[in-house]
Formats: C-alpha cells, sequence, structure tokens
C-alpha cells in the first residue's frame, strides 16, 4: 500500500487510525432490526469533520432529531472552602453545575446517506452490522442492512 506515493508496511495502519475519532450517536425507535435498538454510532451526518459527539434520535415515525443539551449548566470554578475543591489541582478546580435550564429536541432536516453501526459489537470484524439510511428533509425513506464482509 502507498500514501502520497511512498509504499510502507505502516500505510494500512496509518489509513486505520486515521478513520479513528469523533462520531455522533444516533438512537432509533425505527424498526431497523434488532441490532440497531440500542445505541449507534455514525461519522456521516455532519460534512467533513466526521463527528462532534452529537446526538441524534429517530422517531417511530422515521422523523430524524437533535437532542441538543446546550446551555443546561454552567462551568464555575470551585473556590477554596467549596464543595469538592481539591488543594492539589490548583488550576483544575472547576465543575458543571446544572443551572436549571432544559435540553430541546428538534426536527433536523438532513438530506443525505447515512451509515449507523452499532455502538458495542462484540462479534467477528466480517460479521459487524452497518446500516445505510436514506434521509430526505429529516424523513427516513428507506434503509438497507449490511455486514462489513458483505459490503464491496
Amino acid at each position: 500500500m502507498t500514501i502520497g506515493g511512498i509504499y510502507t508496511p505502516l500505510s494500512p495502519y496509518i489509513i486505520w487510525k486515521s478513520s479513528m475519532g469523533m462520531f455522533d450517536y444516533v438512537r432509533s425507535s425505527y424498526p431497523l432490526g434488532e441490532d440497531f435498538s440500542g445505541n449507534c454510532q455514525t461519522k456521516d451526518i455532519e460534512e467533513g469533520i466526521g463527528g462532534t459527539m452529537s446526538q441524534y434520535w429517530i422517531s417511530p415515525e422515521g422523523q430524524l432529531y437533535l437532542i441538543d443539551y446546550s446551555h443546561t449548566a454552567d462551568f464555575v470554578e470551585l473556590k477554596e472552602g467549596d464543595d469538592g475543591y481539591e488543594p492539589v489541582k490548583k488550576f483544575f478546580n472547576f465543575r458543571w453545575i446544572p443551572n436549571g435550564t432544559h435540553g430541546r429536541v428538534r426536527p433536523w432536516n438532513l438530506t443525505k446517506y447515512i451509515t449507523i453501526y452499532p455502538e458495542g459489537w462484540e462479534g467477528r470484524w466480517e460479521t459487524w452490522p452497518d446500516c445505510r439510511i436514506h434521509f430526505r428533509d429529516g424523513i427516513l425513506q428507506d434503509f438497507e442492512i449490511l455486514t462489513r464482509g458483505d459490503r464491496k
């Protein structure tokens, strides 16, 4: 294998490592199959960056929603004497404190194909299932389930 015209025995490892990184979470109440009923992951929703650890939900009707927890907690510095203050952490005495604001669930009007996969697959790589989903204006149009070994 070559990278940039240079062959190296580490090339497959480098390509594999470059595909690792952040992703988004998807939970589905739509009947996609047993393997996709729990937490799933994807790198396909957000263009070009792979994912930002955002959370999405597919409703029983097939509508895609973004679950937004932004601004639900404040990042505050703990002072000496505050509960949870640790003197050995001189510059790292901070904590997220819930502020009473609730998160929002809002429709995500995505038009594209995305691939999701189960979060904690215990089987062999060749049998790891993918679910390719087609959304139009945030509504699931169709889906196809393949295993990694079946993909061409």
